[in-house]
């Protein structure tokens, strides 16, 4: 018999063909009060967001699984979704179902992914939140960056490492880009970010540059400065086809886009980013750079800062400009304490704006925009009045724009609902007819107290009084005493044991009047409001330059914070060559010592004439990684505009700071340790300048001894011999053959990091001095980490039998093999023989004092049977 074909009610119609215009999303159906989900996207959401899932029309051929929740739910379960890497289409009913007969019209409103979000709940409040969109060409690629949330546009274009550094600098949420490309995207930049391809359309012909143009209103894009970067103008054009694809109309908020100038920021490859543990690390709970930098007041600041840190400049110019900031503020301290407070007051201006150029925002956000603007109006006042050029330039740029501020303050309550719907959100005294509706529906117990007052007196009955239920509206209760006082036109609706009810046509007309008014007073709220939000546009670019200048003047204010309170000095930049630093400290681990523990300062100091590089030995936990780091974070540091952790800095322009830093094993990806750390190596070397800094830990330990020493001796030939690029470089290791380069190269110097041992055991000093140092101390920090006390004798055994065999000439081989025999002959037994454990065990049980000699005997008898046996 042939199957029964599944019948579709009109609500799953309507559903499917919904659902069909969006695949790959999970669709949030609004049915009645309820967000549905069916089928495969019903069984994601339950198991995703921990919500029943039942089954419609159990059993039958249309049966189909079913999860939902409550509408208003809604900010609660979806950032839940978005996190689980889940594109979510929400789809609304766009009619009144009282004002229809049929199916009730329904539309997706908005498609909200991990790139294209700007709900709080689901976005960070202190970082961007990036939707980056790729073009690969052949020789090429094009990127764009684009935070919805913020209204930031950048664009850039270049060789797969340099859109791999922005890549891990501006970490996107999500990453777009076509089909065909997926494939070279994976092979080039791994597999470790969110992406969606797209089909090839939008990226052919001029679609993009159109939708550019388009966009901002422009007949070229020459003014943007990006009109000869094609890859860059289709990647950008695509991300707005994107939101456009997303249901995001409103966009007004996007209203720039900039280029970012690859020759205006130092290069900081990923490799670096992530060795340095500038704003993520790969260790759990570890503390980064970022955390331990960031006092900021608002979040727009905090997430400027990030941009610093991963962008540090290269011009010296810039950075000077700031570093005099920094030092005015530190020295004015209740001017900082005062712009301080006012910046804690305007917020997340930024986002805020966003939100409006969206249309988005609720009655809440659009009196913080007020408070913020009156804020920001005080800040003028206290910029101005600075003695610092810097200051007063952005006194000169901030727009209190009163205009808003008065708008807002007159036409709303000062403390709106959060929600339009909940009402009460329009001042009194702003349109006349929802002054008039709303006496009528909240003043109505006084006019319900005149009518009672004058029938009372009217009829004579003084215990008349006037109620209300659901049954049939107002209504006059009189008690059975005063019954025959009722006048003839009063209607009679219920009688009670006491008494009787009445109503009278005054009473109908005025509850009409109330429930009439609440809808009328809604609409004429939801009117007001919404022109008051479009009238906000044409403030978005002065506000957006205000935020701007806020997160400024935030990061500078921070970094004067930061100095007094960690006590860092100012650097000295300059066009120089050489980098002097002396009693530099680690930002990160001074932070974290145990309380009562001073850091151990180091100077470090590099040329390009006497000193370019620096063997550094010593054995492991002595600090020689940290010291890397540590010259690497104050370099950057000083190049952001921040004062560091130091007694004195010199820094002569770096303009590429490389970094071969820890292991970072890409075993998931069939790449070995060793494979990993050659490929970090030969980045740097193939990407060498002048100015360059070069810190290099441990080249070569992931092969043989002797490949890892001839590997680190021929780069730091390579390094010193280089025809143009005297790269400065600290090189730490634990091949103290490498003591030797400097006799041959002359700006090759050997320091180490001093260890003192006193009784067998070894102080970690953390000096840095001059000259090779002889001993590892491997064993010792063994003995430290809690290795048995048998494996570290045994340790201490071989390490003096080969370094008597090596001072007699023999090879190291032979040596292992008579290690290796004397360790064969010193074990008793194979611990692996089952019978051989059985006797151990039987042994270490026995209580010799306890043992009459027969018993000894017997016990000797038994030992003796197992070993026969």
């Amino acid at each position: 018999m042939a199957k029964t074909a599944k019948k579709e009610t009109p609500l799953m119609q309507q559903y499917n063909s919904i659902k069909a215009k969006y695949p790959g999303a999970l669709l949030l159906f609004r049915v009645g009060d309820f967000y549905e989900t069916f089928g495969s996207d019903a069984v994601k959401a339950a198991e995703i967001l921990g919500i029943v899932l039942t089954k419609r029309g159990n059993g039958s051929a249309s049966e189909t699984e079913l999860a939902g929740f409550p509408h208003h739910s809604l900010e609660t379960y979806l950032p839940k979704l978005v996190r689980a890497g889940q594109r979510v289409a929400i789809c609304d009913q766009l009619e009144d179902p009282k004002s229809v007969k049929t199916i009730v019209k329904r539309g997706v409103t908005e498609l909200v992914t991990p790139g294209v979000s700007y709900n709080d709940n689901i976005i960070q409040q202190k970082a961007n939140n990036y939707l980056a969109s790729l073009y690969l060409d052949k020789n090429a690629i094009g990127v764009s960056f684009l935070d919805i949330s913020t209204g930031e546009f950048l664009v850039a274009q270049g060789s797969g490492d340099y859109i791999d550094k922005l890549l891990q600098g501006f970490k996107p949420s999500e990453i777009i880009l076509p089909k065909r490309s997926y494939s070279d995207f994976v092979d080039q930049f791994s597999d470790r970010f969110y992406t969606y391809t797209l089909d090839e359309w939008p990226y052919s012909g001029d679609y993009a540059k159109e939708t550019l143009l388009k966009h901002f209103e422009v007949n070229s894009l020459k003014g943007f400065g990006i009109d000869r970067m094609h890859l860059a103008i289709v990647a950008a054009g695509v991300a707005l086809h994107y939101l456009n694809e997303a249901e995001h109309r409103n966009l007004q908020h996007i209203s720039n886009i900039a280029r970012i100038e690859e020759d205006r920021y130092m290069w900081l490859d990923r490799f670096t980013v992530r060795n340095l543990e500038l704003i993520g690390s790969a260790n759990e709970n570890a503390i980064t750079l970022a955390d331990v930098l960031d006092s900021t007041s608002s979040p727009m600041g905090a997430r400027l800062l990030k941009r610093w840190m991963v962008m540090p400049l290269k011009d010296k110019r810039p950075i000077t400009e700031r570093l005099e900031v920094v030092e005015y503020l530190l020295k004015r301290a209740d001017l900082r304490e005062q712009l301080t407070q006012e910046i804690k007051q305007i917020g997340d201006l930024e986002r805020l704006i966003s939100k409006i150029g969206l249309q988005k925002a609720n009655p809440r956000e659009l009196v913080q925009l007020k408070r913020a603007l009156q804020a920001i109006g005080r800040l003028k006042e206290l910029t101005a009045t600075a003695d610092a050029q810097a200051l007063n330039v952005i006194a000169e740029q901030l727009n209190p724009c009163k205009i808003i501020c008065d708008r807002i303050e007159k036409e709303l309550k000062s403390e709106p609902p959060v929600l339009l719907i909940k009402g009460n959100v329009i001042a009194d005294g702003v349109d006349a007819e929802l002054d008039r509706l709303r006496k009528v529906a909240f003043g109505g117990k006084d006019y319900l107290l005149e009518i009672q007052k004058r029938e009372s007196e009217i009829t004579g009955i003084p215990s008349l009084k006037i109620s209300f239920n659901n049954v049939f509206g107002y209504y006059l209760e009189v008690t059975n005493a005063h019954k025959d006082k009722v006048p003839a036109d009063w209607v009679r609706k219920q009688t009670l044991v006491n008494a009787e009810r009445y109503i009278t046509n005054e009473l109908k007309e005025y509850e009409e009047q109330i429930l009439g008014a609440e809808d009328k007073i809604q609409v004429i709220e939801n009117r007001l409001y919404n022109e008051l939000l479009a009238s906000l546009l044409d403030y978005i670019k002065p506000v957006q330059l205000n935020a701007n200048l806020i997160s400024q003047l935030d990061v500078l204010l921070n970094f004067a914070t930061i100095a007094h309170k960690n006590h860092y000095v100012k650097p000295i930049i300059n066009d120089g060559k050489l980098i002097d630093i002396k009693g530099g400290r680690h930002p990160v681990i001074e932070k974290n010592l145990p309380i009562g523990e001073e850091y151990i300062t180091n100077d470090v100091f590099l040329d390009s004439d006497s000193q370019q590089i620096i063997i550094i030995t010593g054995p492991n936990m002595a600090g020689k990684s940290a010291l890397l780091r540590q010259t690497g974070l104050i370099v950057l540091m000083a190049q952001m505009g921040c004062f560091v952790p130091a007694k004195h800095a010199e820094i002569g322009l770096v303009d590429k700071i490389f970094t071969r830093v820890g292991a970072s094993d890409n075993l998931s990806s069939g790449e070995s340790t060793f494979m990993v750390e050659m490929n970090e190596t030969a980045s740097i070397l193939n990407n060498l300048s002048d100015r360059s800094l070069i810190l290099l830990d441990e080249i070569g330990r992931g092969t043989s001894t002797y490949d890892g020493i001839s590997i680190a001796w021929a780069i730091a030939e390579y390094l010193h011999n280089h025809p143009s690029a005297k790269a400065k470089t600290l090189f730490a290791t634990h091949y103290h053959e490498l003591n030797e380069l400097t006799n041959t190269f002359n700006r090759i110097k050997n320091f180490n990091v001093s260890v003192k041992e006193v009784n067998n055991k070894i102080i970690f000093l953390r000096k840095l001095v001059p000259g090779g140092s002889e001993h590892s101390f491997g064993i010792h920090v063994a003995k430290m980490a809690g290795m048995p006390a048998k494996l570290v004798v045994r340790a201490n055994e071989i390490l003096k039998r080969l370094e008597q065999e090596r001072t007699g000439g023999e090879h190291i081989k032979d040596s292992m093999k008579k290690i290796q025999k004397q360790a064969y002959q010193l074990q008793m037994f194979s611990i692996d023989d089952p019978i051989l454990v059985k006797i151990r065990d039987m042994l270490n049980n026995l209580d010799v004092n306890a043992l009459t000699p027969v018993e000894a005997l017997m016990k000797l008898d038994e030992i003796q049977r197992l070993l026969k046996n």
